[in-house]
């Protein structure tokens, strides 16, 4: 089966990447991963993947390197530093970031590696989380040529239930950050809502169940009130830094752009204070605890 289908390589193997990658392996693609810590790579070797040791080896006959890293300065790191993708990558090949990026610094980089190289990227962040992940039901918002995009679209359909060309390079990031935005703002929320059902004497637990269906219904809702009624915190599903980061990125974005985001921009304070009490690594839906300290 394998000897049908295009060579994969995928750098990042964290709470996305593993998922992805092991769906990727059992579609049968071969796939070359690298990931900072060998011990992911390990993991995906013992299911038949081939680990490297630096992200240039990444490109070595392969058609089609994925990226999932942490934030715009790690996928610089991977592209352009010692030993990067950018020593190894040739025209013909794409490279398909599914990181959350700043739209600006995407295009720039996307910019410099094809003129160094030839090499074309397509910006494609997900929605989903880790259990869309899994399931291979993620959202992916693309920013690329339409060919690129069209290229890859058999391969992305074994890890998203959808995938929208948003236009040119950047554009996929410029629709994650607008996702971005209503997540975040949504888990600041939801967490309000917890608090106050508490306090008012309401069984929290059955917020979700009651609203769902209604206008107030959201797939954050019935993930993270259930969490947040029961003090769930653990296993961390995904992480408070990431929302911050990209609510950072959303101020960033409105201020080029000349637009407003003033919703935006306080969750992005109230998130930047959670995180300082020690919460960055935490999942998000341990927001609902600084509502819950909050003293008449």
């Amino acid at each position: 089966m394998s000897s049908t289908l295009p060579s994969i390589s995928f750098a990042g193997l964290g709470l996305m990447g593993v998922p992805m990658s092991r769906r990727l392996l059992a579609a049968g693609y071969p796939l070359r991963v690298w990931n900072r810590s060998a011990a992911k790579c390990e993991l995906l070797a013992a299911k038949g993947a081939q680990a490297v040791e630096r992200p240039a080896e990444l490109c070595d006959g392969v058609e089609v390197v994925m990226l999932c890293l942490a934030d715009t300065a790690a996928v610089r790191e991977v592209v352009f530093g010692p030993g990067g993708i950018v020593e190894g990558a040739r025209a013909g090949q794409l490279l398909v970031d599914f990181s959350s990026l700043e739209p600006s610094a995407t295009r720039e980089m996307a910019a410099e590696l094809e003129a160094r190289t030839g090499m074309r990227w397509i910006d494609a962040p997900v929605s989903g989380g880790t259990p869309g992940a899994e399931a291979g039901s993620l959202a992916i918002m693309a920013g690329g040529r339409a060919e690129d995009i069209e290229r890859v679209r058999p391969i992305l359909a074994h890890l998203g239930q959808r995938l929208t060309r948003m236009g040119d390079v950047g554009a996929g990031q410029v629709t994650k950050v607008c996702n971005q935005m209503i997540v975040a703002c949504n888990a600041l929320v939801i967490a309000e809502v917890v608090a106050l059902a508490e306090k008012a004497g309401v069984d929290a637990s059955l917020i979700a169940p009651a609203l769902a269906g209604g206008f107030a219904d959201s797939k954050p809702l019935q993930i993270l009130a259930p969490q947040m009624a029961e003090s769930r915190f653990e296993p961390v599903k995904w992480h408070v830094r990431t929302l911050l980061k990209d609510l950072d990125t959303a101020v960033k974005l409105s201020r080029e752009e000349g637009s407003s985001t003033p919703m935006s921009g306080l969750a992005a304070q109230l998130m930047r204070l959670h995180g300082s009490q020690g919460n960055l690594e935490c999942d998000p839906a341990t927001l609902v605890e600084q509502y819950r300290e909050v003293k008449p």
